[in-house]
């Protein structure tokens, strides 16, 4: 099956399984673990922090962050669209005990006007501002400019605020709009970024971060549950990912170009190709706002042996990734074409 639902779907390499069966491991709890260690320095030294922590998911290392940094009853400053508000449960309630406020944020971009009128500080009937939090690449499938993120970063200075940014796909994100990850990295005081989103490692995070902070995120890994003990055999696969999987994001980005491009050209579908930034393809079917629709649309590719998401309100997503070559998306663009043409 092509599978083009997420860039999670992604299998381990062979270069990742030969290296999670020789990994050399140690109880990661006490810090024996070379090869979660050298993954964790690795991922740190790339992102320009000062240390960085192994964590099961991408979902767990946003939690832990607004964990460490937050004070329980405080408030949290966040686009209306992002994945911590959108996809996450709303943990941020149950672990960190904080309260999400949202801003206004087209195509994911904070602008420093809008954030000024949520930030607060605590008084009798309003809880303080503890942290802002952005997210690049959005999860929107935009790579959020280096100007937006500055403004915000100048925001949060001056009421001094600490700013973490979810990049799980990070990597995306700096190639997309020409830069190295540091760059954006350093624009946040802690960086999450995922090992499974289009980098194929089979599990696995980190959270990046200065060197106390990351020092207490590990007693709160511990009481979410996050000590993984022998946890080299994961994090092999991770090292892999960030020393050469990170390098050919750009091929994903532009096969999703090249299928947006085919999209545009079939009545009915509605997109912007130019819109396309990173690896995800966003584009509206009006018809499939009908269920019943949906789930036929949805059907026949999977009979024709590709998996797709449901749309949401009439929205498709497709997303390519390493296991998405030139002959498998000859193969969705031939199917997209007979699909969306009935």
């Amino acid at each position: 099956m092509i599978d083009i639902r997420s860039d999670t779907v992604t299998a381990p390499t062979e270069a990742m399984r030969r290296a999670m069966a020789a990994a050399e491991v140690g109880d990661d709890v006490y810090g024996d673990d070379p090869t979660v260690n050298h993954l964790e320095a690795l991922g740190a030294e790339m992102l320009g922090k000062e240390a960085a922590i192994f964590v099961p998911s991408g979902t767990f290392g946003n939690q832990l962050a607004l964990f460490t940094w937050c004070k329980r009853g405080t408030e949290v400053i966040l686009g209306e669209e992002c994945h911590i508000i959108q996809h996450e449960a709303g943990a941020a309630s149950v672990i960190a005990g904080v309260q999400t406020r949202t801003v206004s944020a087209p195509d994911g971009v904070i602008r420093a006007s809008a954030l000024g009128e949520r930030l607060r500080k605590e008084e009798l009937h309003a809880p303080a501002s503890s942290l802002i939090c952005l997210e690049n690449a959005h999860s929107l499938g935009r790579a959020v400019p280096l100007a937006a993120m500055e403004e915000v970063r100048a925001a949060a200075d001056a009421w001094g605020l600490p700013v973490h940014l979810d990049g799980a796909r990070i990597f995306n994100a700096a190639a997309a709009l020409g830069t190295e990850p540091g760059v954006i990295a350093r624009l946040a005081d802690s960086v999450m970024f995922c090992l499974s989103k289009g980098l194929c490692a089979p599990v696995g995070s980190l959270l990046a971060g200065p060197r106390e902070f990351v020092r207490e995120a590990r007693l709160k890994r511990k009481i979410m549950g996050g000590g993984m003990r022998q946890a080299g055999i994961l994090a092999a696969a991770g090292i892999i990912a960030l020393l050469e999987m990170s390098r050919r994001v750009t091929e994903d980005h532009r096969r999703a170009k090249e299928l947006a491009c085919f999209l545009a050209a079939i009545p009915g579908i509605i997109i912007n190709p130019g819109t396309v930034d990173i690896n995800m393809v966003f584009f509206d079917f009006p018809s499939a706002r009908d269920p019943a629709t949906a789930v036929r649309i949805r059907d026949r590719f999977s009979r024709e042996g590709i998996r797709i998401n449901l749309p949401e309100n009439g929205q498709f997503r497709f997303v390519t990734h390493y296991w998405i070559g030139d002959s498998e998306l000859e193969r969705i663009r031939q199917v997209s074409g007979e699909v969306f043409a009935l």
